[in-house]
């Protein structure tokens, strides 16, 4: 149990995709305008995360990894189907970011016209790949440690997008110098938050 806090803690802070990978940063520049619109990708985001990083970690344990299909009999056991893991998680991934885009379409036409084409885009959201390729390489040990990866990965993009949505609705008020308006003070504030980010990964976890 604690190492699953310490993992849920770690993805959030010292591990965040944004502010530590810079991963998912197209829909994180886009979508960041105001808090509103950025809290309901941030929630479909969590959403995918958590759903596909645990499907990619039973897809690659049960049949992709090297001699995962010896659970069906043992002449299975020298067939490696790693290859694929790229282009079956992709697959997942579209699969899963469909179904939240039309439950979103069902349940709140007002987000999904608001979110408009970054919604369907989530499926090339590198952040969402990326915890389903650091799930790979991690090699955890059980699901109950993938789910808090794959949780803690998705609150910690939902954090880094309402962070800089609320602080560019400030900045909206501001007097900012012409050529910095826009991108420009964005990219110079995210810079400013992987920095103050940092001071976690002296965390011992």
């Amino acid at each position: 149990m604690e190492n699953i806090i310490g993992i849920f803690v770690k993805s959030i802070f010292v591990d965040n995709m944004i502010f530590a990978y810079f991963l998912g940063m197209c829909s994180y520049l886009a979508v960041s305008k105001n808090v509103k619109t950025a809290m309901g990708l941030g929630i479909a985001v969590i959403f995918v995360i958590t759903i596909t990083v645990p499907v990619n970690y039973l897809i690659n344990n049960y049949l992709l990894a090297e001699g995962a299909l010896s659970w069906l009999n043992k002449r299975y056991a020298d067939i490696d189907l790693s290859f694929l893991s790229f282009i079956v998680f992709i697959a997942v991934i579209a699969w899963i970011v469909q179904v939240v885009e039309m439950v979103i379409e069902k349940f709140a036409p007002v987000l999904y016209n608001q979110l408009g084409i970054f919604l369907p885009l989530i499926a090339v959201n590198c952040a969402v790949m990326g915890a389903s390729l650091f799930m790979q390489e991690r090699e955890f040990t059980n699901i109950g440690e993938v789910f808090s990866f794959s949780i803690g990965s998705g609150v910690g993009w939902l954090l880094g997008i309402i962070g800089i949505a609320a602080i560019r609705e400030k900045l909206s008020y501001s007097n900012v110098p012409a050529p910095l308006r826009g991108l420009g003070i964005t990219f110079i504030v995210t810079g400013l938050m992987a920095i103050a980010f940092m001071s976690f990964s002296g965390l011992t976890i």
